[in-house]
């Protein structure tokens, strides 16, 4: 993938003030608890004022980028707060992820999942099993038969060239987040030739080929009059799920693809975060500032399917669903190709990998299913996103959270597997 890197910092103010921590808002130590919990406990109390950057810069249409920001400073505040720096990683683990979305812990039996990404990870298998231990899930390993490693033409041996510019840590965030939401499941990761749809779409064909019927696409162009032609060529494969991310720079770049296609489930970002509530968690649109959060739109090219019942785009609107994306409220994820291991993350890569996944515990799709119009049939069994916004625009509900369908998240986030599933 021709991923150019763009370094833009970004900082969140704490709720008390830039310097006025208090010593009492931050009493866990490694003495006052164990070493885990502690750690877990300052990982929900930084969030607010850390610092990330986008690894990607925003696409084109012959060059796919990536959907992903990493946080700068993630280790920190777990060293500040008198914690362990290495007694657990920062961000949220799969515990959370399935506390917030309703989960089952033990999801995904049965089922392949494929991550499609560009470039070859020498480092993919051993990142999974570290990841994985860490928050004792089941070992998908090579020679346990749960992890495969292919090329698009489906080699095991012939692989593209080593990845730069930041597209191991994207390797690592998708296989992770798949891994945290759906740990029983079997993974292929399909590693194509570069970030053309000349090479990303064949690496798709490859994994349901392979036997996925799950597939995560973590990538976008911006949309073209070329995209209803590879739709037929690459992702429309009935009674298998094309996830794909909405991309990271807001309303105001535009709608992307292959997130607008009317073959795959379009998943936008919110920020979850955890709260006093019946929940237990809260969530909001995620829009960092304008240029950064997640996008969402009206296609110029695409049909709107049948099942999209939105008036105000007479063509393919985005996105239909949305799950965790906020970096200041970001994922644990280890990487140690590109990276120095353990660390936190954000974007549409992140929830689109999650939304994955939860198809995977809801069970496979039926036979000649279009899966992105499952959640049409039961908005019920969502948790409705009302609040927040990625831009300004017209009608208002293309870029604002409201009661019901929006542009930002869809139908809302996962509330158990009842919406993704026929």
């Amino acid at each position: 993938m021709d991923i150019k890197p763009l370094i833009r910092g970004r900082a969140l103010w704490a709720v008390v003030g830039a310097g006025t921590l208090a010593a009492t808002a931050f009493s866990v130590t490694a003495e006052a608890a164990p070493a885990h919990a502690a750690a877990a406990h300052a990982a929900r109390t930084w969030h607010r004022w850390h610092q990330w950057h986008q690894l990607c810069a925003a696409p084109g249409t012959d060059q796919a980028s990536c959907d992903v920001l990493q946080v700068d400073d993630a280790a920190e505040p777990v060293a500040a707060f008198g914690v362990t720096a290495n007694a657990a990683p920062s961000g949220y683990g799969p515990a959370d992820l399935v506390s917030a979305y309703n989960l089952p812990a033990n999801g995904g039996s049965g089922q392949t999942i494929a991550v499609i990404d560009a470039d070859d990870d020498p480092n993919a298998a051993g990142d999974l099993n570290t990841y994985r231990q860490q928050y004792g899930l089941p070992a998908c390993t090579t020679s346990n038969g749960c992890f495969k490693k292919v090329s698009s033409s489906g080699s095991s041996t012939s692989l593209p060239p080593k990845a730069s510019a930041n597209q191991g840590a994207e390797d690592s965030l998708d296989l992770d987040m798949v891994s945290a939401v759906a740990p029983d499941a079997h993974i292929i990761l399909v590693e194509a030739s570069g970030g053309g749809v000349s090479n990303m779409g064949p690496a798709v064909n490859e994994a349901v080929k392979l036997g996925a019927k799950f597939v995560s696409n973590s990538y976008i162009w911006k949309e073209s009059s070329s995209d209803p032609t590879y739709d037929k060529d690459y992702y429309d494969h009935p009674g298998v799920v094309m996830a794909a991310g909405s991309g990271d720079w807001d309303y105001s770049w535009g709608v992307g693809y292959p997130s607008s296609s009317p073959y795959a489930t379009s998943v936008g970002g919110t920020s979850l975060v955890k709260a006093s509530n019946s929940r237990g968690w809260t969530e909001t649109v995620w829009n960092t500032k304008a240029g950064e959060g997640t996008g969402s739109g009206c296609s110029a090219y695409e049909s709107k399917p049948s099942w999209q019942k939105d008036s105000g785009c007479a063509k393919r609107t985005e996105a239909d669903v949305a799950a965790v994306a906020d970096p200041g409220h970001g994922v644990a994820v280890y990487d140690s190709y590109q990276e120095k291991g353990w660390g936190v993350y954000g974007g549409t890569s992140a929830a689109t990998p999650v939304i994955a996944g939860v198809y995977a515990d809801a069970g496979t799709p039926p036979s000649g299913s279009n899966p992105a119009s499952f959640p049409y049939a039961n908005p019920g069994a969502l948790n409705d996103v009302t609040s927040g916004n990625d831009g300004s625009c017209s009608p208002s509900y293309l870029c604002t959270a409201q009661k019901g369908y929006d542009g930002p998240t869809g139908l809302g986030t996962p509330n158990g597997t009842g919406a993704f599933h026929s």
